[in-house]
């Protein structure tokens, strides 16, 4: 199942998110020092001078933009960027942005990025990460290699190689593997089904062992393939 082409929708989300998450990312230098408060109008226009170089442990306040190597504590801004590791709480309206891993709260009202591993909870709009522990509640959509934990959006579920664990939409969820529970007002689809599916439709191409319940039921690897109300294979 070629699932990066199954719902266009979420590829353009974080395309449009992901290209202003670009322009403000630089060529990594390494950090000139440490600081425990930075002040900003927009990095690297703050205090201490040249910012987007200090770590930040502590606090990192910003009314347009903040961007560190490092932050380890509190990084409020409308827009944050982080090189490094993230830890803590993040608090941008417009995007929070990591290039490596999150451990923490986020939140955001357009969207939640880490190009890393994220460790905690994600509240906003559109949150895509490669992969994700935890818990992440999206207004519009959720996307990540793999999600282990819980995913709740309004829109979508997007797990690209494997979901763990729960998976939640009032629209569809998708998913290469699925692990666990998924659980969808329209339609959940996954390659190989290891749990329970719930929804108005449910696909398992395979299912080595679970069951669906909703409206229409297919488990193509099943001798009945389609049943409505419940369908299942132990």
């Amino acid at each position: 199942m070629k699932i990066k082409h199954s719902f266009c929708v979420a590829l353009a989300a974080m395309m449009v998110v992901t290209a202003g998450a670009e322009e403000v990312e630089e060529v990594e230098e390494g950090a000139i020092g440490w600081t425990p408060i930075a002040v900003s109008l927009a990095s690297p226009v703050q205090l201490p001078w040249g910012h987007a170089r200090w770590d930040v442990f502590g606090l990192d306040l910003g009314l347009l933009y903040n961007g560190s190597p490092k932050m380890y504590g509190l990084d409020v801004a409308c827009a944050t960027v982080c090189k490094d590791d993230a830890i803590g709480l993040v608090v941008g309206p417009l995007f929070n942005y990591s290039s490596k891993n999150v451990y923490g709260l986020r939140a955001s009202l357009l969207a939640n990025i880490s190009r890393g591993t994220a460790y905690g909870i994600d509240l906003g709009g559109f949150g895509y990460h490669n992969k994700f522990y935890g818990a992440d509640v999206e207004f519009l959509g959720s996307m990540a290699d793999d999600l282990n934990g819980v995913a709740v959006a309004g829109l979508f579920n997007m797990a690209l190689e494997r979901s763990y664990g729960c998976v939640a939409a009032i629209g569809v969820n998708l998913s290469k593997v699925a692990y666990g529970c998924q659980i969808a007002g329209v339609f959940n689809m996954t390659d190989e089904l290891h749990g329970c599916q719930v929804g108005l439709v449910n696909y398992a191409r395979e299912c080595p062992w679970g069951f669906q319940i909703g409206l229409v039921n297919l488990i193509m690897d099943n001798k009945i393939k389609v049943l409505p109300i419940v369908n299942g294979y132990f």
